[in-house]
C-alpha cells in the first residue's frame, strides 16, 4: 500500500470513512507491465518499489500545510500484468475509468510507459503533458505499435480526445520521430528550457493528463530505469513541472522505474506522486 493511503482491498475504517465522506479523491493503481522494455527490464517491480521507497516520507507537507493521509488517497493495489498487452491495457483502462467515473483522480504506478495509454483512455484529456527523455513517437518499434517507444504516438493518434501533446525534457529520437514532432499538435521542450517553461493559458479550461517517465531525470539522479539518457533534468525541475500541471490534471502516472539501482529512481517517483497529490489538492 502507498504510505498515507487507505487500502481499498481491506475495507479499513479509514476507507469506510472516506466512503461516507463522498469517496476517494485519488486512487493509486499499480501497473507492473514489463513486456516491451528495450534495454534493461525490471519495470514489473516498479509499483512495489515506488510504494516501498515512499515509506520514510513525512505525512505533513509544509509548503501546502496539508497531511497526505487526510487527502482521500486510496490504494487499489496492482492490476496484474499478462502477456497480451492489448487485452491488458483494455482491462487496466476499465479499472482506471471506474476511478474517473467516481470523481477520483487515478494515480498510475508503472510499469513500462505503455501503461500511460490506459490512463489517457480512461481520463480522455485534451492535452497530454509528458516528462520524458524520449519522444516515444515511433509508429511502431520493432514492428510493435504498443511498444513503450510508441506510446506518445498511440496517445496522439488513437485517443480521439487528445488535441495537443507537450513533451518536456526530450533529448533523443529517431529522424522519423523528430519529423512527427514538428507537427502543430506536438510541442517539445528541450531539457535546457524546462526550468523556464510555463504552460501559459494552454491548459486553462482543458482536461489534462500528466505522465512522468522517470528517465526524464538525468540518470545520475535516477539510474533505475530501462533506457538511460544523459544530459537530463534535475529532480527539482521535474518537481516544478508536476506542481505547475497538477492543478489542471485529471490523471497522473509515473512510469519506467525498475529495480536496477539502490532506490534513487523509486524514491524520486514516490516523491513526485506526493507532490502531485499535494499540488492538485491545493489547486
Amino acid at each position: 500500500m502507498f504510505p498515507g493511503a487507505t487500502d481499498e482491498r481491506e475495507g479499513t475504517d479509514a476507507a469506510a470513512q472516506s466512503d461516507r465522506d463522498g469517496g476517494a479523491n485519488f486512487v493509486v493503481v499499480g501497473a507492473p507491465l514489463d513486456a516491451t522494455t528495450t534495454f534493461q527490464p525490471g519495470t514489473r517491480f516498479g509499483p512495489r518499489r515506488i510504494r516501498s521507497f515512499a515509506e520514510p516520507f513525512d505525512d505533513y507537507d509544509h509548503r501546502t500545510d496539508r497531511h497526505f493521509s487526510e487527502l482521500g488517497v486510496v490504494d487499489h493495489g496492482d492490476v496484474r500484468a499478462w502477456d497480451d498487452v492489448d487485452a491488458y491495457l483494455e482491462y487496466l483502462t476499465s479499472t482506471l475509468r471506474e476511478a474517473v467515473w467516481n470523481d477520483a483522480v487515478p494515480l498510475l504506478l508503472g510499469g513500462e510507459h505503455t501503461v500511460s495509454l490506459a490512463g489517457v483512455r480512461a481520463v480522455e484529456p485534451e492535452v497530454f503533458v509528458c516528462l520524458d527523455a524520449h519522444l516515444d513517437l515511433y509508429d511502431a518499434y520493432d514492428g510493435n505499435p504498443l511498444s513503450h517507444a510508441a506510446v506518445t504516438r498511440r496517445i496522439l493518434e488513437d485517443v480521439a480526445s487528445v488535441e495537443d501533446v507537450i513533451v518536456l525534457g526530450a533529448r533523443t529520437g529517431s529522424e522519423a520521430e523528430w519529423e512527427r514532432a514538428a507537427a502543430d499538435d506536438v510541442t517539445v521542450v528541450p531539457p535546457e528550457d524546462v526550468g523556464e517553461w510555463t504552460p501559459g493559458d494552454r491548459l486553462a479550461d482543458r482536461e489534462v493528463y500528466l505522465s512522468v517517465d522517470i528517465d526524464a531525470a538525468d540518470p545520475g539522479y535516477a539510474p533505475g530505469t530501462g533506457t538511460t539518457e544523459p544530459f537530463g533534468l534535475e529532480p527539482r525541475e521535474l518537481r516544478d513541472v508536476v506542481r505547475t500541471v497538477a492543478p489542471h490534471a485529471g490523471g497522473f502516472d509515473v512510469v519506467e522505474v525498475n529495480d536496477r539501482d539502490d532506490g534513487q529512481a523509486a524514491a524520486l517517483a514516490a516523491k513526485l506522486v506526493r507532490e502531485f497529490v499535494y499540488s492538485h489538492a491545493d489547486g
